[in-house]
């Protein structure tokens, strides 16, 4: 149960870096940081299920 916290924080650390990486007009990095993060909470969130 343990993996599934972890990956679910790695997922909001990489969702905050993709909206800082927004906010800096670094859009192709933000893109790529959202779809990290989106990877691993739909990850955590399918594990859990």
């Amino acid at each position: 149960m343990r993996h599934v916290y972890i990956r679910g924080i790695m997922g909001f650390i990489w969702l905050a870096a993709a909206v800082i990486s927004g906010v800096s007009h670094n859009f192709e990095m933000a893109a790529l940081y959202g779809v990290l993060g989106g990877l691993f909470l739909s990850s955590s969130y399918f594990i859990r299920k």
